[in-house]
C-alpha cells in the first residue's frame, strides 16, 4: 500500500472511500431542463474514471419551486431527477467513486422574477446585495412546507442510489435562519441560537424519517461569517458541536466567511492573486474541537497543500474542485508517479465567474472541461503523422503544438521572442496575475517532453516557413493593440500594453479610456496608480470591466479603490488635443447632446487588439485550402479537408487573436479542436 497520505482509504460510516481526494459540491451549470443529463454525467465520470474517491454534484440542487436557481442548477424537487441521478451514480460507482449531492433552499439568495415568479422567502426582510431581491419573512406554513421539500428531495436521492447528501447552509436559507443579521423572526425559530438552529434540526429529523439512519447526511456551513453582528468563530464552534452531537449528521464540511456580496464570495472561494488555502487552519480547528469527520475546500489547488491537509490531521477529506476542472486526472497522475505533469489550476476563475453571469463553467486552462462529450482530455494518436509548423508560442500556439505532438505529429514552433508566452507574459507582469504563467509553463514542459522543436528569436517569414516543408501551418501570432479610435489625436495616446511593458513612462494625471472591458485597462490603472498617478478609468458601457466578471474583479477593486482610482461609465472619449504641456480630452456620450473635457498629462486607450496576420496572408496563396476552415467539420471534430488550390503544398490555419481579439480560453479552444483532428 502507498505511504502517500492522500492515497489512504477513509471510512465514513459504512462507506469506504479509496483515497482522501474529493470534488466538493459545485454547480458547473451543465444541466438541461434542470436535469443532470449526458454532459453533466460525462463531466463527473471523467474524474471518477481517473481515481477521485468521491464526487459531489450540484452546488446546489434546489429542493423547492420557490427556490429558483439563478443559474442552471439541478431541480431536485422534480421526480424525473431520480433517473438522471441514478445513471450518473451508477457510472461513477463502476469506477469505485462515491457520489453525493448538495441540496438547498436558496432563501433570499435568488430572485423573484425567475421560474414561477414566486416570492423570495427568508427568515427576515433583509435584501441580499448580490441578488437584490427583497424577501418575504417566512410564515409557519412556509417553514413546514420547505422542511417537507427537503425530505422529499433527500428521498429522491436515496432512490437514485447516491451514497449520501450534503445540506448547504452558508449564505442559503439555513444560514439565513442561523445568522442574527438575517433572522428577524419571533417565536420558536428566532431569537436565541437554539431557536435559530431549530429549522435545521427539524429538517434533519424529517430527512432521517425518510431515509433512515444509514444514508449519509452532512452539512456544509460557515463557522465564522466574519461580519459585525454575524455568526462568530465561537458561534461556529458551538454549531459544529451541536451538529456532531445531534446524531443525525455524519460529516461537517466547513467554510469561513459570507457570500452575500461579490467580495465576500471571493474571500470564501479565493481567486488568482489571493492566498491559497486561506481557511485550512480554521477547518483544522473545527476538526480538532469536534473530533468529527471534517471536509473542506477553498483554493486548495496543489497536491502538496492537499497532502499537508491530510498528513497534519486538519482534514479527513480534502476538496480539490477547481483543480479537477483544470486536470481531471490528478489522482491517476499521483498514482502513476507523474505528479509533476498535473495541469495546474491558475485561479483564473473562468469557471465560477461564468456561471454567475449565466454561462456554463469552463476552465481557462482546459478547454475539454465541460465538453467531455466533444473534446478529449487525452488526444489519441494518429495513424498518419505529418509535419506541423506553428508560428507563435503564446497560449494558442503552445496548445496547438501540445495537442499535435500528442497526436504523434512532428511539430516545429517559431517564436519571435526569447521565451514562450505571448500576451500572457505581459499579463503576468502584474504581481497578482503571476499565476497565469503556469498556463505557459505547463504547455511548454509538455511540448518539450514530447519532442516539439522550438525556434526562439525567429521572426519567421514566408521563406522560413516554406523551408520547413510543412504539411500544416498554424498561425498563432496573436494581435497588437488598436488605439486609433478617436476622431482626432490618435497620435497623442498610448496603449494599455505600453504602460504594462514600460514602453511609455507613467503620467501624473491619467485618463484611461477602456473600450474593451478586459483586464488590460485594470492592470494599467493599477500600474499607474501604484506609481502615484491620479487615474480615471472611463468607459462608454453601463458598467466597467464587463469582461473581467465579478469574483475576478474583487482583488483588482480592492487595490484600485485603495489607490483612489475613479471609474466613470456611460461616457466616451471622442478626441484628444495638445494644449501646452497638457492634453485636453474631449468627452462625448452615446446618449447624445452633451460633451465634457478632461485636462490630463496622459491618455491611455484600451480597445483590444487587431490580428497580426501579415504572414498568414503571405502564406495563403500557396496553401491547399487558401486558409478556409470548414466550420461544420471543426465543430463535429472531423479533419479539415477543404481543397481550394490543388497545387498547394500545405494546409493553412490561424487561431486565437490572430483571427480576432477574444480571450485566452478562446485561443486554447481554437487550438484544441483544430489540432485534435489533424
Amino acid at each position: 500500500m502507498s505511504a502517500d497520505p492522500l492515497l489512504q482509504p477513509y471510512r465514513l460510516k459504512h462507506l469506504t472511500l479509496k483515497n482522501r481526494l474529493m470534488i466538493s459540491s459545485h454547480e458547473p451549470a451543465y444541466p438541461e431542463d434542470g436535469m443532470p443529463k449526458d454532459r453533466y454525467r460525462a463531466y463527473h465520470v471523467e474524474r471518477a474514471r481517473a481515481g477521485v474517491a468521491m464526487t459531489m454534484t450540484a452546488g446546489s440542487a434546489s429542493v423547492a419551486r420557490d427556490s429558483p436557481p439563478v443559474f442552471n442548477n439541478i431541480l431536485a424537487w422534480k421526480d424525473e431527477v431520480v433517473g438522471w441521478m441514478k445513471a450518473l451514480a451508477d457510472e461513477c460507482h463502476a469506477h469505485d467513486c462515491a457520489v453525493m449531492i448538495q441540496l438547498t433552499h436558496l432563501g433570499r439568495r435568488t430572485r423573484w422574477d425567475k421560474a414561477d415568479w414566486l416570492p423570495v422567502v427568508s427568515a427576515g426582510h433583509a435584501r441580499e446585495p448580490s441578488h437584490r431581491a427583497f424577501p418575504k419573512m417566512a410564515e409557519d406554513w412556509d417553514i413546514a412546507r420547505i422542511i417537507e421539500d427537503y425530505a422529499d428531495a433527500a428521498e429522491r436521492m436515496q432512490a437514485a442510489g447516491l451514497d449520501g447528501i450534503e445540506l448547504q447552509a452558508y449564505g442559503h436559507l439555513m444560514d439565513q435562519f442561523w445568522s442574527p443579521l438575517t433572522n428577524d423572526l419571533d417565536g420558536e425559530y428566532g431569537g436565541s441560537l437554539d431557536n435559530r438552529l431549530r429549522f435545521t434540526f427539524d429538517t434533519l429529523r424529517a430527512i432521517r424519517a425518510r431515509v433512515g439512519p444509514d444514508f449519509i447526511v452532512g452539512v456544509r456551513y460557515t463557522g465564522d461569517e466574519g461580519l459585525p453582528g454575524g455568526l462568530t468563530r465561537a458561534d461556529g464552534l458551538e454549531i459544529s458541536r451541536r451538529l456532531k452531537d445531534c446524531g443525525m449528521v455524519d460529516f461537517l464540511n466547513v467554510v469561513k466567511g459570507h457570500i452575500d456580496t461579490d467580495a465576500g464570495l471571493t474571500d470564501v472561494i479565493p481567486v488568482q492573486g489571493m492566498a491559497s488555502a486561506p481557511h485550512l487552519d480554521f477547518a483544522g480547528d473545527i476538526r480538532a474541537a469536534t473530533e468529527f469527520p471534517t471536509f473542506h475546500a477553498a483554493k486548495i489547488q496543489d497536491v502538496a497543500t492537499a497532502r499537508h491537509a491530510i498528513a497534519s490531521g486538519k482534514l479527513d477529506m480534502v476538496g480539490m474542485t477547481r483543480a479537477h476542472m483544470a486536470d481531471p486526472h490528478i489522482v491517476a497522475k499521483i498514482m502513476g508517479g507523474e505528479e509533476d505533469r498535473i495541469r495546474p489550476c491558475v485561479g483564473a476563475n473562468y469557471c465560477l465567474d461564468r456561471i454567475y453571469q449565466g454561462g456554463m463553467a469552463l476552465c481557462l486552462h482546459n478547454a475539454a472541461t465541460g465538453r467531455e462529450l466533444e473534446q478529449p482530455h487525452v488526444t489519441p494518436a494518429t495513424d498518419t503523422p505529418r509535419r506541423v509548423v506553428i508560428i507563435g508560442a503564446g497560449p494558442a500556439g503552445l496548445e496547438a503544438a501540445r495537442v499535435a505532438a500528442e497526436r504523434g505529429h512532428e511539430v516545429i514552433v517559431h517564436e519571435a521572442a526569447n521565451d514562450p508566452g505571448g500576451q500572457v507574459r505581459l499579463c503576468a507582469l502584474t504581481p497578482r496575475r503571476q499565476e497565469m504563467m503556469q498556463l505557459i509553463q505547463w504547455r511548454f514542459e509538455e511540448c518539450t517532453r514530447m519532442g516539439v522543436s522550438f525556434r526562439f528569436n525567429s521572426f519567421a517569414d514566408e521563406d522560413a516557413v516554406r523551408a520547413d516543408a510543412p504539411d500544416v501551418v498554424i498561425i498563432a501570432t496573436g494581435g497588437l493593440p488598436h488605439t486609433e479610435v478617436l476622431e482626432a489625436g490618435n497620435d497623442l495616446v498610448v496603449s494599455a500594453w505600453d504602460i504594462l511593458s514600460g514602453d511609455a513612462a507613467p503620467g501624473e494625471t491619467v485618463l484611461i479610456y477602456d473600450d474593451a472591458g478586459d483586464y488590460a485597462a485594470l492592470q494599467a490603472a493599477e500600474a499607474l496608480a501604484t506609481r502615484g498617478a491620479k487615474v480615471e478609468v472611463m468607459t462608454r458601457d453601463r458598467s466597467f470591466a464587463p469582461e473581467v466578471m465579478a469574483m475576478s474583479l474583487t482583488p483588482s477593486m480592492r487595490e484600485l479603490q485603495k489607490r483612489d482610482v475613479t471609474f466613470t461609465v456611460t461616457w466616451k472619449l471622442d478626441a484628444v488635443r495638445r494644449e501646452g504641456n497638457t492634453l485636453l480630452a474631449i468627452i462625448g456620450s452615446d446618449y447624445g447632446g452633451v460633451t465634457r473635457e478632461r485636462r490630463v498629462d496622459q491618455v491611455v486607450v484600451n480597445h483590444g487588439t487587431r490580428p497580426l496576420d501579415d504572414l498568414y496572408f503571405d502564406l495563403r496563396p500557396a496553401s491547399r485550402n487558401l486558409g478556409e476552415v470548414d466550420y461544420e467539420a471543426l465543430i463535429a471534430g472531423r479533419p479539415q479537408d477543404v481543397t481550394r488550390n490543388p497545387d498547394g503544398s500545405y494546409q493553412l490555419f490561424r487561431i486565437g487573436d490572430a483571427v480576432a481579439a477574444r480571450n485566452t480560453h478562446a485561443a486554447i479552444y481554437d487550438a484544441l479542436r483544430l489540432a485534435k483532428a489533424l
